[in-house]
């Protein structure tokens, strides 16, 4: 099988997805009413309830939402074969990952932009929310450390890649500055952006001394610089506190200066990645080396598939984005299908390319069995082996592999990127509303609580000891963050069921993919937790997951028991919009 038939057959599911079942969705569920006020215009501020554009929007929460998992998660569980990982995209993003996005927005707007842990409360009860929204905080720290793991790596492998993200920052606070305040059109200026930056992409690939590479600044990747650190390990040091300095200030910053028109600039840069794949895809019409489906044994896919691929198919931080930034800027309660669902559709095309490129990058078989020899193996080279098969699947459009993987690099970090400062936000968001809970001023106060969620992933992500040596720690909690993310949108899911049903509306469209999630999720994060994690199957036991793990599971549990007594009636719950 080649992939232009994989391709195809993707694109067919999305748009019909898109076209007649997020209708249905739309209409008949969620009811979206277009002379709604919403939160955006009804709070707004100029800081964080602004009404959007929903094409502008679209852009900020597509490119908040994708980040570097929809690549990540794919390329690692092509280990089973393309077609488990195939399936589960097309499949998770029509039916699970459309409808939660869409409906995470849609249950946020129509209760003034509140968050999913605040609509726990208002839904299930108290203790829910609390429990909701640790669970949430421990998922956004995670989400911190392994994006920014993510960035630095990417950074030291393709240095030629950080002049042009770089310079997207400052083009992002003009763009902003021209749009808000002398209130001109963004596309021709994000266009002009995009081009800077690729046409920096293209000659720093060519132009070493263009290239920012700390590893042979400090003397090579065996010199020792100081702590006994060498070269790369002082590297990613610095990247990182770099990264951490970067995201403090784009959190804290009103969203017109920064976030929307860089996301902006982001929504134009996938769109030009994708095209320049999928058109480097239909002319080199490459066949698919990997096999459909492997018989790998040392680790089953199912369940961990469902985990392993999280963005990409369905992802609980999606919600918290829709609930959290997303739903405070919607013009109008229409545009969520928009924003919401096409959005989901959109990664659902990112992952199913990084399927593409990882099947067909290898000229063999063998080749393909060799490299993904284990799952261990696929965890640690996935990302890589991506930006090398979309490289090669560039040149069929004539660009060559060396500025083609320089390029792909760029929107792999501007993505990451984006997801961090957003996750970011969040996180203060959530520091701030538990000190309100809790009678703590000072967590609510914007850069106290945004140094606890600077400092505390700082640290997550170069504390923790693992098989890659110093700063390990993204990628010790990549299995962690997969299972933890499919539980938040297990549970969000849950919530927009419980709305519809005391709306007296179908619920079957959230209760399904819910139920099947769950099952998935819970099941596979009870084999890590009890068996892999505790060292109890005879293997290594990891103390650092075991305890997140375990929290998360017991907090899940008892959020379950939570939502039961309150779809029984034992509950005395807030009164919810309609």
């Amino acid at each position: 099988m080649n992939g232009i038939a994989l391709a195809l057959i993707g694109m067919l599911v999305f748009f019909f997805g898109y076209r007649y079942y997020s209708k249905f969705i739309a209409e008949r569920i969620y009811r979206l009413d277009p002379n709604y006020v919403t939160p955006a215009h009804q709070f707004n501020d100029g800081k964080d309830f602004v009404p959007t554009n929903k094409f502008v929007l679209w852009g900020h929460h597509f490119t908040s939402v994708a980040g570097a998992a929809p690549i990540v998660g794919p390329a690692i569980a092509v280990y089973w074969g393309w077609g488990p990982a195939f399936l589960w995209v097309i499949l998770g993003t029509v039916f699970a990952a459309g409808v939660h996005d869409f409906g995470a927005l849609v249950l946020s707007v129509r209760n003034k932009g509140q968050s999913v842990g605040t609509l726990a409360h208002r839904l299930i009860g108290k203790r829910a929310k609390l429990l909701f929204l640790f669970i949430i905080l421990i998922l956004v720290l995670m989400v911190n450390a392994v994006f920014a793991w993510v960035i630095s790596n990417l950074f030291i492998r393709f240095p030629g890649s950080v002049l042009p993200v770089f310079i997207q920052i400052p083009l992002a606070i003009w763009i902003g500055h021209a749009v808000y305040k002398k209130k001109g059109n963004m596309l021709i200026p994000s266009l002009v952006a995009l081009a800077v930056m690729y046409i920096t992409a293209v000659i720093a690939s060519r132009v070493p001394a263009l290239q920012i590479d700390l590893v042979s600044y400090f003397g090579g990747a065996e010199n020792t610089v100081a702590f006994g650190l060498n070269g790369v390990a002082m590297s990613f040091f610095v990247w990182i506190i770099i990264l951490m300095a970067y995201v403090y200030i784009a959190s804290t910053l009103p969203v017109w200066k920064l976030l929307q028109p860089r996301d902006y600039i982001n929504s134009h840069q996938l769109v030009v990645g994708l095209l320049i794949l999928y058109l480097g895809l239909f002319f080199s019409n490459p066949s698919l080396t990997a096999p459909m489906t492997t018989g790998a044994s040392d680790v089953p896919w199912f369940p961990l598939l469902f985990i392993t691929i999280a963005c990409g198919a369905i992802s609980g931080f999606h919600g918290l984005v829709s609930s959290g930034t997303s739903s405070k800027q919607l013009n109008k309660e229409t545009d969520a299908r928009f924003v919401g669902y096409l959005g989901a559709v959109g990664e659902g095309f990112l992952a199913l390319i990084a399927i593409i490129a990882v099947s067909t990058y290898f000229a063999t078989s063998g080749e393909f069995l060799a490299k993904y020899e284990s799952f261990a193996a696929a965890s640690a080279g996935g990302l890589g082996t991506f930006i090398n098969g979309a490289g090669q699947l560039a040149t069929g459009i004539f660009i060559p592999a060396d500025i083609a993987s320089t390029i792909v690099a760029v929107i792999v970090v501007s993505f990451a990127a984006t997801t961090l400062d957003t996750s970011v936000r969040l996180m203060r968001y959530i520091i701030a509303e538990l000190g309100s809970e809790y009678k703590v001023p000072a967590l609510t106060k914007t850069h106290v609580a945004t140094t606890i969620a600077v400092v505390s992933s700082a640290a997550l992500v170069l504390l923790p000891e693992g098989p890659n040596g110093f700063g390990s720690g993204g990628y010790v909690l990549w299995p962690l963050f997969g299972t933890s993310n499919q539980l938040l949108a297990g549970i969000t899911l849950l919530l927009i069921t419980i709305w519809l049903k005391r709306q007296g509306r179908n619920f079957l469209p959230t209760l399904i993919p819910m139920l099947f999630l769950l099952f998935m999720t819970l099941w596979a994060m009870i084999q890590q937790v009890v068996f892999d994690w505790s060292g109890y199957s005879g293997g290594n036991a990891n103390l650092l997951l075991f305890i997140l793990g375990s929290i998360i599971l017991v907090f899940t549990f008892w959020i379950f028991v939570e939502a039961i007594a309150a779809l029984t009636g034992k509950n005395k719950l807030d009164h919810l919009e309609d």
